[in-house]
C-alpha cells in the first residue's frame, strides 16, 4: 500500500531495508548503510555503555527506540515541508529559482588600492597585506 505523497515506487519498496520498511519512511530514504548504523549501531552503543556501568541495561532496548522515533520524526517533518512546498503558487517556485541561481562574475577590486614602498599593500580602510618577499610592519617608520 502506497500513499498519495510516497517519494518510493511499488516495485521498489521490496528492495529498501528492512528497518525503512518496519518504520514505513516515505521521504526519508537511508541506505543499507545508515540503516545498519541506526539499528545495530545504536544497540552496540548501548551495550557498551552499559557494560561500562554508564546505564542500565534497559538502555539496549531503550536507545534503538529512541533512534527509531527520531528517524520517525525526521520523516514525518519532511513530509510537511514536502506538502507545504507543494502548496506554494508555481509563480513563487519560478522567482526563488531566479533567486537561488548561481551568479558567475568577477570581483571588483577597488581603485584606492595601493602597493607601499616596502611590496606592503594596503587598501582605503588601512589594511596592511603581507608581501612574500618582504617583511610587513604596523607602523611605516619601523624596520
Amino acid at each position: 500500500m502506497t500513499r498519495a505523497w510516497s517519494t518510493v515506487a511499488t516495485d521498489e519498496e521490496r528492495y529498501r531495508p528492512l528497518y525503512a520498511r518496519v518504520l514505513g519512511l516515505r521521504f526519508v530514504n537511508p541506505g543499507g548503510v545508515l540503516c545498519f548504523l541506526f539499528f545495530e549501531g545504536a544497540v552496540a552503543l548501548a551495550v557498551l555503555l552499559a557494560l561500562a556501568e554508564l546505564v542500565s541495561w534497559w538502555a539496549v532496548l531503550v536507545l534503538p527506540i529512541a533512534v527509531a522515533a527520531m528517524v520517525k520524526l525526521n520523516d514525518v517533518v519532511a513530509e510537511m515541508a514536502v506538502r507545504t512546498a507543494a502548496q506554494v503558487p508555481e509563480q513563487e517556485r519560478d522567482r526563488f529559482r531566479r533567486q537561488m541561481e548561481p551568479v558567475v562574475g568577477r570581483a571588483r577590486v577597488p581603485m584606492s588600492a595601493r602597493v607601499l614602498p616596502g611590496g606592503v599593500t594596503a587598501d582605503s580602510r588601512g589594511v596592511r597585506y603581507h608581501h612574500p618577499q618582504r617583511a610587513t610592519f604596523d607602523r611605516p617608520n619601523e624596520r
